[in-house]
């Protein structure tokens, strides 16, 4: 990525960030008008698309921009030096910028409202935690597969956040930028602003500590 410029990094995180979430929430209002009423299938729906697209997306914008479409993902590549902090503090911006817009393009898109507050309540420590959790296993799935198969890195995300939907009681936000722009959907996929500190907070929390495991498990062992 040294030949490709800050602005189109910034606009590759941007782009990528504002697909990710027209799939998100584009999907999430198919889902419920196709379930009749049947949540599981809905989400199922959710599920597939979001997987799937993170796939694609990843594998076109991560030569450009690594494809973090993340603020907990940027932190940890510049905790762990793979990311100059000068860029890593213009990513967060470009991302979330492009998680609204992606937002606003699935409403456009379904005719629903352009500016919304979703009233979706995900409150309580259970739902922290699970955010924890997501997030934990989406840094370390990230810093596995970079490590030993990077290659596979677009598929092995993808595969982790289809699984995540189900196994966490919070269908596995796990990106601050994410979050926020949800908040904004009053939709199959929103969240209601009073659950976003708690869920940004956990987030930041599950990078961290990844961070640091995997920053020990991995590491190279001196030879005696």
């Amino acid at each position: 990525m040294t030949t490709v410029s800050l602005p189109r990094r910034l606009a590759a995180e941007a782009l990528g960030s504002g697909l990710l979430l027209a799939v998100v929430v584009g999907s999430g209002i198919m889902g419920e008008r196709l379930a009749g009423g049947n949540v599981a299938i809905a989400l199922l729906g959710n599920t597939l698309a979001t997987g799937a697209a993170l796939v694609v997306l990843i594998t076109v914008f991560g030569p450009l921009s690594g494809a973090h479409f993340n603020p907990a993902v940027t932190l940890v590549a510049a905790l762990r030096r793979d990311l100059p902090w000068r860029t890593a503090l213009a990513y967060p911006p470009a991302q979330l910028t492009g998680a609204v817009l992606g937002v606003w393009c699935a409403h456009a898109m379904f005719g629903e409202a352009i500016w919304q507050v979703s009233i979706k309540t995900r409150l309580g420590p259970a739902q922290a935690f699970a955010e924890f959790v997501a997030t934990f296993g989406l840094v370390a799935t990230i810093l596995g597969t970079v490590r030993f198969r990077p290659d596979f890195t677009a598929v092995a995300v993808g595969l982790y956040i289809t699984a995540a939907y189900w196994f966490t009681a919070s269908t596995s936000f796990a990106n601050p930028a994410v979050t926020i722009a949800r908040s904004l959907s009053n939709t199959f996929a929103g969240i209601a602003p009073s659950g976003v500190p708690a869920f940004i907070l956990a987030q930041a929390a599950g990078a961290l500590v990844a961070a640091a495991v995997f920053g020990w498990l991995l590491k190279d062992e001196q030879t005696p």
